[in-house]
């Protein structure tokens, strides 16, 4: 058996290069405040790209994305293996772009912050008298740089999108920044919408595209998980006030309220925040979680 070896190494994915196509494992590592924690989260792997498999599906009318298969028959032997099993993705090879593409629906976290001291978001004026946690007259798009493990993403406006993107592919800055502002706002559009049917708030969320070998752009890494989204319940919603949630907002909430774990969870946390991975695994998708995805 032909053994591989990752090519990269993120936060919580690891990442094969199998000649055509690439393997992406999503690990059961957690990442925190641009920290990976020292505690791994049993299964988290597996709901996240299991939960990407469904929402790659459910937009595919959108845009075209990177997924291939998560079936693991259909992958080189080496990822039957049982540590591969539901937490690896085969993808097209893409050239990413360089931006986090991330929108808003609701007003909070490094939103919140910002309007409360300068009205603003991402240099997006908003409407006065906003209190934390409401919803937001539009969608608005934020999008961030990449930053390299261990650095800070830095927040920038759609025209300096534009820049960035410029430099890296001259002549194509502009529409390229346009194309995933307005990708990014149906994508959320949608889903926000059909997540709302099942009782879950999408209050933000990021994603990522790259360029096929024709130049076209497709949706790459993750999609709408509980690392890369806030997802809130919608029983009970009430601006106002932060949200509980079903996203990895309970990991930072307990790192705030603690400074000197030194970034280590007790198992308490641990197993509160797989349980409501779960949770919104279930209500997202209509079925129970299993490792492998049957």
């Amino acid at each position: 058996m032909k053994e591989y070896k990752p090519f990269k190494s993120g936060k919580v994915r690891e990442v094969y290069d199998i000649g055509d196509s690439l393997i992406m494992v999503a690990t059961d590592r957690i990442s925190a405040f641009d920290h990976i924690l020292k505690n791994r989260i049993t299964d988290k792997g597996a709901i996240l790209t299991q939960m990407s498999s469904f929402w790659f599906e459910y937009t595919k009318d959108v845009i075209r994305n990177h997924m291939i298969t998560t079936d693991n028959e259909r992958m080189p032997e080496f990822f039957r293996q049982e540590q591969f099993t539901g937490n690896s993705m085969k993808v097209q090879k893409l050239t990413m772009l360089p931006l986090e593409c991330i929108v808003r629906g609701y007003i909070t976290g490094s939103g919140w912050a910002s309007y409360q001291k300068t009205g603003m978001v991402c240099g997006i004026r908003l409407p006065d008298g906003l209190v934390e946690s409401q919803k937001l007259p539009e969608p608005i798009y934020t999008p961030s740089t990449k930053a390299d493990l261990g650095d800070h993403d830095e927040n920038i406006s759609y025209e300096q999108s534009i820049d960035v993107l410029e430099k890296k592919f001259p002549g194509h800055g502009k529409e390229y920044a346009t194309a995933l502002r307005d990708k990014t706002i149906e994508l959320y559009t949608k889903c926000a919408d059909y997540a709302r049917s099942r009782g879950i708030i999408i209050a933000d969320t990021k994603f990522e595209f790259g360029l096929d070998e024709n130049g076209d752009i497709v949706l790459g890494d993750e999609m709408l998980t509980p690392d890369s989204s806030r997802f809130w319940p919608a029983d009970g919603y009430q601006a106002g006030h932060s949200q509980p949630s079903y996203d990895k907002q309970f990991v930072r909430d307990w790192l705030k309220a603690n400074p000197d774990s030194d970034y280590e969870l007790p198992q308490a946390v641990i197993d509160r925040t797989i349980e409501k991975y779960k949770e919104a695994y279930l209500l997202l998708t209509g079925k129970e979680f299993t490792r492998s995805g049957r």
